[in-house]
């Protein structure tokens, strides 16, 4: 944003002024005003490990925070990828955090362990052991030097002479006597020499190093300290009796160094004033030990004094190496970020353009393994977008004409259901109210004009036929199909109606119903009045005939048994024979009239019995909603004599019944079982159900007309099932079942056993007896 630059200013010249400070703060660290190297070599490779270290540290802290604020500035600017990164940089950062803290823990631990062991106090009480070794032994070599100078210096010889005597000849024998005693002392000189000093003058030696004429003095052991202190040298060659004269006026005690042979000395003064210097050699190996036990020391303390310096320039090299580490993971976490975020960039930029319709773009940046992948996946789904774009409009063309074509037939189809007489409600699988039409809503009317959608069958439908109606949509699951005929009583005026309830599926899976009601009330009246005008126009025409010749008959009976004559027996006699020829012609028609209203006559023939059972089951096929069906047929099963659609009719009749007696089971199994009887020449075949059962009382009375269990119905079901199987020759029983329920038992003979020909009983007397309708069978 523009506004926000000015505010960025001066938060970015802190950051610089910061830097600018700490870097002037490191250079000001490492000012090593206290190191002093000893040749223009070192100092310049110093100064050059120095700067490099340095440069190398700076500039890998500075590329760190550049890519940790580039990292930052990315994120709040909500660029793409930025988080991911991120996260990978805090997350390697966080990682070698600890490796790299441990390292330099254990690393300047490990060097500052290891300085303190080169100067620990065993090295130091080392190197002091060493030098006191050599002060002992130089003390102890001047002392037998002093000791010898002593031992010279209290000889006779060596007395002053008394006063008066210093003749010549006296000299000379003095003289002689100090060189007998100093040859008497050869051996314990050890190959030194004896020089003899009066008034700062050498008045006799004895075995001078003849080839010297000069010589140096220097310490036994130099002192380190001093002498790397003041970088000084030994001092310069003197003559050697001077040089001789100064060691034995030195306070400590000087080594002469001669002809290539050093000496220890040692001083006496004489009894005359003067002085009586002893050397003692000391032997050929022990001046270069001590040059290099000197030397050693020197480099020691050199070293020791740099300490602070070695610790620096290591501390130096690890915290680069340590920077290194985190600018080495952060880079490496960066690089591997960039690897995943430009595809990923170049992906989200991609489905931008395909979210805007632009299905021509595609993914042209390099990646590699998955991420490669995912870009040709990509590109590949983009093609395939761009042509399923193409076919999709197609499509949609295609789809849009269809819906405007359905639209119309839909339209079409609501105005045929609106201006059809008949009453159509349409119901969900859930049997709630989809939808209805006029003549429904006009039949029954919605209390208050509220809507029906949604509401259940039940809310929709008056109280005195509610029960009627739930009857029959419980027929309509089990059967696809139920009818019914109920009557209404409304305003006063009863109304016939004929409801029809089916099975559909209204898409896919989802099943639902359709409710037809039709008001049947003047058709009903109207065929009433034709059928009974020409009943009684029949019955008129067929009575008639017999009662013309009863009539005749009876008027001559009449006036032949006034007149009494002889012939009027024999015409009584014929006329009684007329009106017993009506008589009987009246009996036959009202047999005809019997006839007529029985059920049609079974055709039994050779017929499979577990195809009409399973052919019976097929008509409930996903009607019988939470009703386990059995089926336990045996194969092979003779043929029995039957009629197929009359036996198949009768036993859809007990499927229907026992699936009505199971409604409030909770255990809901119907078993269908065929096998042969044990009767001789019969088959068996057996309907269980799960059922509520049947008590004694209702076992007697169960086949009788016009008998039910159910509140509804007319109670001829079973009649007319049993007089199908007695028409078939069989025996159909009830039993009960176990654990509960009902088991019908129907017995039917093989045809192999049946006679060719059955003749079916056709009684009247029971015809009138039973007094079902023709064709009427209760499945309900």
């Amino acid at each position: 944003m523009p506004g926000s630059k000015p505010k960025r200013y001066p938060a970015f010249l802190a950051i610089c002024m910061l830097l600018l400070l700490l870097a002037l703060s490191m250079l000001n660290a490492f000012n090593l005003h206290f190191l002093h190297p000893q040749s223009a070599g070192e100092i310049y490779l110093f100064t050059a490990i120095s700067i490099v270290s340095f440069l190398l540290l700076v500039t890998l802290i500075v590329l760190l925070a550049r890519n940790i604020l580039k990292l930052l500035a990315d994120q709040q600017s909500r660029v793409l990828g930025s988080r991911l990164r991120s996260r990978m940089i805090l997350g390697a950062l966080i990682l070698s955090f600890a490796p790299a803290l441990f390292m330099f823990l254990f690393s300047y631990l490990l060097m500052n362990r290891s300085i303190d062991r080169w100067f620990s106090q065993p090295s130091t009480d080392l190197r002091e052991a060493s030098r006191s070794i050599a002060v002992e032994l130089a003390s102890y070599m001047s002392a037998n030097a002093r000791a010898e100078a002593d031992s010279l210096a209290s000889s006779p010889a060596f007395a002053a002479p008394p006063p008066g005597t210093a003749s010549a000849s006296a000299q000379k024998a003095r003289e002689a006597a100090i060189t007998q005693e100093m040859k008497r002392h050869r051996l314990t000189l050890q190959g030194g020499f004896v020089a003899i000093y009066e008034d700062a003058q050498l008045r006799a030696g004895y075995q001078l190093p003849a080839r010297a004429q000069t010589a140096s003095l220097h310490s036994w052991l130099e002192d380190s300290e001093r002498d790397s202190r003041e970088h000084a040298t030994r001092p310069p060659a003197l003559p050697l009796s001077l040089a001789i004269l100064q060691a034995a006026q030195s306070s400590d005690d000087p080594i002469l160094s001669a002809a290539g042979t050093e000496y220890a000395l040692g001083a006496a003064s004489l009894n005359n004033g003067g002085l009586i210097v002893v050397g003692l050699p000391v032997p050929a190996e022990l001046p270069p030990n001590l040059d290099t036990l000197s030397a050693g020391a020197r480099q020691y303390w050199a070293i020791y004094r740099q300490r602070r310096t070695i610790r620096s320039m290591y501390l130096l090299l690890l915290l680069m190496l340590t920077a290194l580490v985190f600018f080495s993971s952060s880079w490496l976490a960066l690089y591997l970020s960039k690897q995943i975020t430009r595809p990923v960039e170049a992906l989200a930029d991609a489905m931008s353009e395909i979210s805007q319709g632009h299905y021509y773009q595609r993914v042209t940046v390099n990646a590699s393994q998955e991420l490669g992948e995912l870009v040709r996946s990509f590109n590949e789904m983009a093609s395939d977008l761009e042509q399923s774009r193409l076919l999709a409009d197609y499509y949609t063309q295609q789809l849009s004409t269809a819906n405007q074509t359905l639209e119309t037939r839909r339209n079409e189809l609501e105005t045929i259901l609106e201006t059809i007489p008949s009453a159509v409600l349409t119901l969900d699988a859930g049997r709630h109210v989809l939808g209805c039409n006029r003549a429904f809503a006009a039949l029954f009317p919605a209390p208050g004009g509220t809507s029906r959608e949604g509401a259940p069958l039940a809310g929709v439908i008056p109280a005195e036929v509610r029960d009627d109606v739930l009857e029959l949509d419980r027929r309509a699951r089990r059967m696809g199909l139920a009818s019914t005929e109920l009557e209404l009583r409304r305003d006063g005026v009863t109304l016939n109606l004929a409801l029809t309830m089916a099975a559909v599926r209204l898409g896919g899976h989802q099943r639902g119903a359709i409710l037809v009601i039709e008001n049947v009330t003047e058709l009903l009246r109207a065929q009433r009045q034709v059928a009974w005008k020409e009943v009684a126009q029949r019955v008129a025409h067929e009575i008639k005939n017999p009662l013309t010749p009863v009539t005749l008959s009876a008027e001559r009976i009449r006036r032949h048994n006034a007149r009494n004559t002889p012939e009027s027996q024999q015409v009584i006699e014929r006329c009684c024979d007329i009106i017993l020829s009506a008589a009987e012609s009246v009996r036959r028609l009202v047999d005809q009239f019997g006839v007529l209203a029985e059920f049609p006559a079974a055709m039994p023939c050779p017929a499979d019995l577990n195809n009409i059972a399973e052919s019976a089951v097929l008509q409930f096929e996903d009607r019988l909603d939470g009703i386990r069906i059995e089926q336990h047929l045996a194969d092979p099963l003779p043929p029995v004599m039957a009629d197929a659609e009359a036996l198949k009719r009768a036993l859809a009749n007990l499927i229907d019944n026992a699936a009505e007696a199971m409604h409030d089971s909770l255990l809901r199994v119907l078993s269908i079982e065929t096998c042969l009887s044990e009767t001789a020449g019969m088959a068996e075949i057996v309907i269980a159900d799960t059922g509520s059962g049947l008590t004694e009382e209702m076992r007697e009375r169960l086949f009788l007309p016009y008998f039910s269990t159910k509140q509804r119905g007319t109670g001829l079901g079973l009649t007319i099932a049993a007089k199908i199987v007695q028409d078939h020759g069989g025996t159909i029983r009830a039993e009960h079942n176990a654990p509960k329920g009902t088991r019908f038992v129907i017995n039917l003979p093989l045809a192999d056993a049946a006679p060719s020909t059955l003749t079916l009983p056709h009684d009247t007397a029971a015809a009138k007896t039973s007094g079902w309708p023709a064709g009427e069978i209760d499945q309900a």
